[in-house]
């Protein structure tokens, strides 16, 4: 998971690579996401960046989101990813930053992000803002 720990590499870059298949509308005008104060966040967490671009071609390949996850991802969170609903000050901050400002998507059309913590590299999605 990709909870707040305060000995993890602060100075970790978040990478905002891929945003998924496509670009769907956003949530409003400008190109900007919508605020929010909780996400429904997904992740997969690789701690070597070889196995995350493993996974990152399966999900371009068209694999959902949630079987990429149980095949690859390294948390304890086997339920396709699933961190559940998050409030903003939640999660590592590098992590944060990159999920709040995903727009909402399904597990069979992502449109992920990646963030690389303490924890290793994430490709994260959100199911659900508010």
């Amino acid at each position: 998971m990709a909870p707040k720990n305060k000995g993890a590499d602060k100075g970790a870059a978040a990478k905002d690579k891929g945003k998924g298949k496509g670009k769907a509308e956003p949530e409003e005008k400008g190109g900007k996401v919508k605020g929010a104060q909780q996400i429904n966040v997904r992740h997969i967490l690789c701690e070597k960046h070889a196995k995350k671009e493993e996974a990152l071609e399966k999900l371009k390949g068209g694999a959902k989101f949630d079987e990429v996850a149980k095949e690859f991802s390294e948390d304890k969170a086997r339920a396709g990813g699933a961190l559940g609903w998050k409030r903003r000050g939640d999660l590592e901050p590098a992590f944060e930053t990159v999920a709040f400002e995903l727009e909402a998507s399904t597990t069979a059309n992502p449109r992920y992000a990646e963030a690389k913590t303490g924890f290793g590299y994430h490709i994260m999605m959100v199911e659900g803002r508010k």
